[in-house]
């Protein structure tokens, strides 16, 4: 279970609190109006920004002052933060070990990660060389190969084409599902949240409120979220 335990996270005069909790193995979106602290959100989980009150734990255990590393977390940016000069199979393979130093079974692993993800026989194109959805599945055979329960996505997919997008979402709850993770994704199109996630997460007016079921919140949004989305 993940727990934000009475957070507070502040940002010069920016404040967002969330006191809520997910089950283990729940796949999640995070949705509200610009600027109310989505992202934020995600990133203290994470452990890329410190909260100033409060705890965030998983499974019982205190990973508040954890460093991002020794989280047990995975996560999907915008940009896929993939490198340029490395192939596809070496920017997978730093999901193992950041050295590049792989053994015979951790390339079995590389290997293994992008033919699930549709990319069988690309590992040694760059970057450069590959497309917008090609670049985001090596990022997100880059989070299978790390084997972690919490998977965090910051509108990983928000560039694409609608069916391109929607084919990505379904590889990432497909993998979410097989793999057992807990799925918490940022996303300001509902379509993503209805379609991939049983339960949301609405973050606005400086709160982030405990998982309601999807399809109840979007179609009798709060004032809040009903002016976001345009209803």
């Amino acid at each position: 279970m993940l727990t934000l335990e009475s957070l507070v996270i502040r940002q010069d005069t920016f404040v967002l609190r969330a006191d809520l909790s997910l089950q283990a193995g729940t796949v999640a979106a995070v949705i509200g109006p610009s600027g109310a602290g989505k992202s934020t959100l995600l990133n203290v989980i994470a452990g890329f920004f410190a909260p100033v009150q409060g705890r965030v734990l998983w499974q019982g255990q205190d990973i508040t002052t954890l460093p991002p590393a020794k989280r047990p977390i995975s996560m999907l940016f915008q940009d896929n933060n993939l490198f340029p000069h490395l192939t596809a199979a070496q920017n997978v393979g730093l999901g193992i070990r950041p050295d590049l130093r792989r053994s015979q079974g951790d390339e079995q692993r590389v290997s293994d990660a992008l033919r699930r993800v549709g990319l069988d026989g690309y590992g040694a194109r760059k970057p450069g060389a590959l497309s917008g959805g090609q670049q985001g599945r090596v990022a997100l055979a880059r989070v299978l190969v790390q084997r972690r329960p919490l998977i965090l996505l910051d509108e990983p997919f928000a560039a694409l084409g609608p069916a391109l997008k929607a084919e990505m979402l379904d590889l990432v709850a497909d993998l979410a599902r097989e793999t057992g993770a807990t799925l918490l994704m940022v996303s300001h199109d509902p379509f993503d949240a209805r379609r991939i996630a049983p339960l949301t997460i609405l973050v606005a007016e400086g709160t982030a409120l405990p998982p309601q079921p999807t399809d109840a919140l979007l179609d009798n949004p709060p004032p809040s979220l009903a002016a976001y989305l345009g209803d």
